[in-house]
């Protein structure tokens, strides 16, 4: 079986004023959506920035087993949430589920998201 990666969010940089901004991603199909029976996903985080200008925030996949899905349907993925202070750089989550839609909620203070990436 194929497997299929995709850039799931990009380039979201907080205006550095201390402020709490949140950002929630696009639905993206999950492997419930191709009906796949393994349901293994894994989410790369990656994160700009150096010592002087790094990501402090939490970043967390959400799912949902409906099709049509409304905003009461998503949860959060178990095992994802990644809580960062002062961080830069690529951290990597797996997570086994038959969802059919993905995406990701990021709540942050400080920093800068080069992407994530989402493979399934």
């Amino acid at each position: 079986m194929s497997s299929f990666s995709e850039i799931i969010l990009s380039n979201q940089s907080h205006p550095g004023d201390s402020t709490t901004q949140t950002v929630t991603g696009e639905k993206y199909k999950g492997d419930g959506y191709y009906g796949r029976s393994d349901g293994f996903h894994t989410v790369q985080y990656n994160i700009s920035g150096n010592s002087d200008s790094a990501f402090t925030g939490t970043i967390t996949m959400q799912a949902t087993l409906a099709t049509l899905p409304t905003d009461d349907d998503w949860f959060t993925v178990s095992g994802t949430t990644a809580v960062y202070d002062q961080f830069y750089g690529s951290e990597t989550k797996n997570f086994t589920g038959n969802y059919v839609w993905v995406r990701v909620y990021v709540s942050y203070t400080d920093g800068t998201i080069s992407s994530i990436l989402l493979n399934h």
